[in-house]
């Protein structure tokens, strides 16, 4: 299943004519940071794609991506798009459920069509953004335009905040 959903999402980026670069890794350096130290690449350019779930009410998804040195502001900018009373990150097994990705490996491609996706606008100031490759074994470096073709992306200013120093 793995390679089936890597394929999944590698496709979606072939079809976007989205310019990308897939890296293969070891399985165990998937967490960002884990993954920047192991192959040099920085923080800065490496995104965390996060799927957050409503509470209240129950059923209402989005996945978020933000650099890896940023917090997505959840309950206040997440909540009021999503115009939601209550919402939390979801849990792993709601996000394989949901996106069919592991944590790890989530990524804004090959998502399921009716999922919206959120965007920090830091992103696009960016020429490239690591991502997860939709399994815990790759890795997608692609060029940040690629965001503005997608329907189901909303770019937002300050879906995110810097990490406290």
């Amino acid at each position: 299943m793995s390679n089936e959903i890597a394929d999944r999402v590698q496709d979606a980026l072939v079809e976007l004519n989205a310019e990308f670069e897939v890296i293969d890794i070891d399985p165990a350096f998937t967490h960002t940071a884990d993954f920047c130290a192991r192959y040099g690449y920085d923080l800065e350019h490496s995104g965390n794609a996060i799927l957050v779930a409503s509470k209240r009410p129950v059923g209402h998804h989005v996945l978020c991506l933000a650099t890896a040195t940023t917090r997505l502001d959840v309950n206040r900018r997440v909540r009021g798009l999503m115009e939601v009373r209550k919402l939390s990150f979801a849990s792993a097994e709601l996000t394989v459920e949901v996106t069919g990705m592991e944590i790890g490996g989530v990524t804004p491609f090959g998502l399921p069509y009716h999922l919206p996706i959120y965007v920090d606008s830091r992103i696009m100031k960016l020429p490239k953004i690591l991502v997860g490759g939709g399994n815990r074994s790759t890795k997608i470096f692609v060029n940040t335009e690629v965001f503005e073709r997608m329907e189901s992306v909303l770019i937002v200013e300050g879906l995110a905040q810097p990490l406290p120093a």
